[in-house]
């Protein structure tokens, strides 16, 4: 009437293990992720969303949200000279340079 049961017994405290392994896994992949995706500890010059414009005649700058055109007294950055981080090569340009009404380059009147 006893027979032998063939059935594999699996400890209660495996299951808890394997949980552990895949979230510690899942957080690597994370982690890694993170750290090749390069996110960068710049400020970025606008938010997402937003693209930058600078002021006619002066060095003042504002964010715009994209889809809207620029406000009166502002103007987009001339195209390859747009600043993208605080900082940058042509954040730091433009703090010495502005744009005219015809929108010529030229060097900021308080510069």
């Amino acid at each position: 009437m006893y027979g032998t049961s063939r059935r594999h017994h699996v400890p209660a405290s495996s299951g808890r293990r394997r949980s552990r392994s895949a979230a510690g896994l899942a957080l690597a992949a994370v982690v890694a992720g993170l750290l090749t995706a390069g996110c960068s500890t710049e400020d970025a010059a606008c938010g997402g969303g937003e693209y930058p414009v600078l002021t006619v005649g002066g060095t003042g700058s504002a964010c715009v949200p994209n889809g809207e055109e620029p406000p009166k007294g502002y103007t987009r950055y001339p195209e390859g000279k747009v600043p993208k981080h605080v900082g940058d090569t042509w954040d730091t340009y433009w703090e010495t340079h502005t744009v005219d009404s015809n929108g010529k380059i030229i060097d900021a009147p308080d510069a």
